[in-house]
C-alpha cells in the first residue's frame, strides 16, 4: 500500500512539472526560404517551422510559384541538460513561374486551440542562371551575410574642419565570425589623422539594406583634410573568418557550420573638401578651424626688478590644436622676455580635438615703474556659421615696485620694443672691480733642465707601441663591412641631427633633416635600405627587436611629423620639441636594441 501510495506522488509531481514547462514555454511558429533571391530556373525550398505539435496547418497559395514537391513532414525530438526540444517541419520546394517580385503569404496552425500564423516572405526571382543545380557554396553565403561599411560624418567639410571615418562590420543573424584580420590599412594622404582605440568589440543590433543585422565597429578615426578639392579614403579591407550554416544537421537536430574565409572591403569614399572663404580673412590667422576661447594671463601683477613672472598666452576650445601657431607677444624693451614654453592638454574623440594649447613666456622687468602688458589678437573660422572670429585679450598691468629708475629722455618717445631706457647709476655697480691684484714676477727656469724637456724626449718612445696598436685596430675595422656602415650610418645620424638643429626656424630645411637623420639612424640599427621603408615595417621590425610600444609609437609620430610639416605650419618652439623627442627617442631604443 506504501509502494503504490509513493508511486502515485510521485507521478503526480512529474505531470504537475510538465504541464508547468509546458505552460512556460512560448509557441514558435516561423517560416524560412532556402534563398530570398534566385533565378527563374533555379527552385526554391520553404520551411514552415514550430516548436510544438499542432493540427489543421494550412499553406499558402504559393502565388507567383508552382508546387514542385511537398509537404514533406519531419519531427524531432533531443533531451538537452534535462531539457526536452521538440520540432516539426512542414518543407516544400518551389519553383516560379517568371520573374518578379514575389511573396509568399501566412501559413496556419492550430495549436492548444489557438491559431498562429507565420509572417509574409518577399523573394526576388531574377534571369535565368548558368548552373543552377549548383548549390550555393560557403563563400556564397559569406558573400551575402557579410558586409564592411564606413561611415564619414561629413562628406563636404573645410579645410582643417574635423570629420569622423567608423569602420562597421555587418553579419547577418545565421553567420558567425570567429576571427579577422586586417589586409589593409588606409594612409589617408593629405589628412592629418587620429585613431580612436577601441578597447573592446561590443555587437549590437541594427539593419543593413532595410534587414536586421548584428554589427560591431573595428576602427575609429579622427581626419582633418589639409587639401582643398576632391580627396579619396582608401578604403580598409579585412580577411574574415566565417561560420556559415550548412543543410546538414547533428544527431539532436542542430545545424552544423563550415568555414570560409571571404575578404571584405569598406570601398572608396571621395570626400570634397571646401577651402576656407577669402573675403574676410583676419591678417593674423594661422589656420585655426573650430571653436575656440583665447586670453592673456600675468602670473604676478605686482613684484621687483630682476624678479619674474609667467605670462601665459592660452586658446582653449574645440578644434584642429596641432594645425595653428599661437600668437606673439610684443612686450616693451624694458623687459627682458625669454623664449616660450609650449604646453599642451588635448583629448581626441569621435567628435575632433578639444582641451587647451598655452605658449608660458618667462619675463623680467628691468626698471621700477608701471608696465602694460598690451591686448593681441587670435582669430580662426568657425565652420559651424561658416565666417571667420577674431578675440582680443584684455590688456594686463604689471607694477613694478622696486629697482633702478629709468633716464627720462628729452627727445621723443620711442616706440615700445625699440629703444633700451638707461639705468640711473647708484655709485657702486662697479665695486666688482680689484684694484688691488698683488701680482707677482714670474721665476726664470732652465728648460733644457726641466722635467719637461725629459718628459717630451722620452714621449716618441712611449707612443710607438700605440701608434702599432691603432694600426692594427684601424685594420681590422676596414676588414669589417657591415660594422663599416654601421659606424658611417651612425656617423651620418649625428651629422643630420646636427644639421637639424642648426636649421631651427627655417621649417623645409629642419624637418628634411631630421627625417634622414631618423632614417640613417634606422639603416645602422636595424640594416634595411632607406627604399625599403614604411611606417607598418618599421615597427613591426622594431617589434622584433623588442623596443617597447612608447618608443616605436614616439618614433613613428616624429616620421609622421616629418611629413605632416609640408602641409601645415610648424612653430620654432614646435621645431624645438621635436629636436629633442628625436634625441630621447634614439636615446631610449639604443638603450633597448
Amino acid at each position: 500500500m506504501g509502494i503504490r501510495k509513493n508511486i502515485f506522488i510521485l507521478s503526480a509531481l512529474l505531470l504537475f512539472s510538465s504541464l508547468c514547462f509546458s505552460q512556460e514555454e512560448s509557441v514558435q511558429f516561423e517560416a524560412k526560404v532556402s534563398k530570398e533571391k534566385l533565378g527563374v530556373n533555379e527552385r526554391l525550398r520553404i520551411d514552415f517551422k514550430m516548436n510544438k505539435d499542432g493540427d489543421n496547418f494550412t499553406p499558402p497559395d504559393f502565388k507567383g510559384f508552382t508546387v514542385v514537391m511537398g509537404p514533406n513532414q519531419s519531427v524531432s525530438h533531443s533531451w538537452i541538460n534535462g531539457k526536452r526540444s521538440f520540432s516539426k517541419t512542414y518543407s516544400y520546394v518551389l519553383a516560379p513561374v517568371g520573374r518578379g517580385k514575389f511573396t509568399i503569404e501566412q501559413a496556419t496552425i492550430e495549436i492548444d486551440g489557438n491559431t498562429y500564423k507565420t509572417l509574409p516572405v518577399t523573394v526576388e526571382v531574377t534571369a535565368a542562371v548558368a548552373d543552377p543545380g549548383q548549390q550555393n557554396n560557403a563563400d556564397d553565403i559569406a558573400e551575402d551575410n557579410l558586409h564592411l561599411v564606413a561611415e564619414v560624418s561629413k562628406s563636404s567639410p573645410y579645410l582643417n574642419e574635423a570629420i569622423t571615418v567608423v569602420y562597421k562590420l555587418y553579419v547577418s543573424p545565421d553567420t558567425n565570425v570567429s576571427d579577422f584580420r586586417p589586409l589593409d590599412n588606409p594612409t589617408y594622404n593629405n589628412f592629418w589623422s587620429q585613431e580612436i582605440d577601441i578597447k573592446r568589440y561590443d555587437v549590437k543590433n541594427g539593419t543593413y539594406n532595410g534587414k536586421p543585422y548584428r554589427y560591431v565597429v573595428l576602427k575609429q578615426v579622427v581626419l582633418y583634410p589639409q587639401k582643398e578639392g576632391k580627396l579619396t579614403l582608401e578604403p580598409l579591407a579585412l580577411d574574415v573568418t566565417v561560420d556559415v550554416p550548412t543543410n546538414r544537421r547533428d544527431i539532436f537536430g542542430g545545424r552544423l557550420y563550415t568555414q570560409a574565409h571571404k575578404t571584405v572591403s569598406a570601398g572608396n569614399r571621395t570626400i570634397n573638401v571646401k577651402p576656407l572663404p577669402q573675403q574676410g580673412k583676419p591678417a593674423d590667422f594661422t589656420g585655426a578651424v573650430g571653436k575656440f576661447d583665447f586670453k592673456i594671463t600675468p602670473s604676478k601683477t605686482a613684484l621687483k626688478a630682476s624678479e619674474s613672472f609667467q605670462l601665459k598666452v592660452e586658446v582653449k576650445g574645440k578644434g584642429n590644436f596641432k594645425l595653428f601657431s599661437l600668437p606673439k607677444v610684443d612686450l616693451p624693451s624694458s623687459m627682458e622676455v625669454y623664449n616660450p614654453e609650449f604646453e599642451e592638454n588635448i583629448s581626441t574623440s569621435l567628435s575632433g580635438m578639444s582641451g587647451s594649447v598655452s605658449d608660458n613666456y618667462t619675463v623680467v622687468p628691468q626698471f621700477k615703474g608701471q608696465y602694460a602688458v598690451p591686448g593681441i589678437s587670435f582669430s580662426y573660422f568657425d565652420p559651424g556659421t561658416g565666417s571667420y572670429k577674431t578675440i582680443r585679450s584684455e590688456q594686463a598691468v604689471v607694477d613694478v615696485l622696486e629697482g633702478p629708475q629709468p633716464v627720462a629722455s628729452t627727445s621723443a618717445p620711442a616706440a615700445p620694443g625699440n629703444v633700451k631706457q638707461n639705468v640711473i647709476a647708484s655709485g657702486s655697480q662697479f665695486k666688482f672691480i680689484k684694484l688691488s691684484p698683488a701680482l707677482k714676477p714670474m721665476e726664470k727656469d732652465d728648460f733644457f733642465r726641466s722635467g719637461l724637456f725629459y718628459t717630451l724626449l722620452i714621449a716618441p718612445f712611449l707612443f710607438i707601441p700605440l701608434a702599432v696598436f691603432a694600426i692594427k685596430k684601424k685594420q681590422k675595422i676596414s676588414a669589417d663591412v657591415r660594422g663599416s656602415r654601421m659606424r658611417k650610418a651612425n656617423r651620418l645620424a649625428r651629422k643630420y641631427l646636427s644639421e637639424a638643429r642648426k636649421t631651427l626656424g627655417k621649417k623645409e630645411a629642419f624637418y628634411i633633416a631630421l627625417e634622414r637623420a631618423l632614417h640613417n639612424y634606422l639603416k645602422a640599427k636595424i640594416h634595411i635600405e632607406t627604399s625599403e621603408f614604411s611606417k607598418e615595417k618599421i615597427t613591426t621590425i622594431l617589434q622584433e627587436k623588442e623596443v617597447d610600444n612608447v618608443s616605436v609609437e614616439g618614433f613613428i609620430n616624429l616620421l609622421q611629423s616629418c611629413e605632416l610639416a609640408r602641409y601645415t605650419p610648424a612653430s620654432e618652439v614646435t621645431m624645438q620639441q621635436d629636436y629633442e623627442k628625436a634625441v630621447a627617442v634614439i636615446s631610449q631604443m639604443d638603450k633597448q636594441i
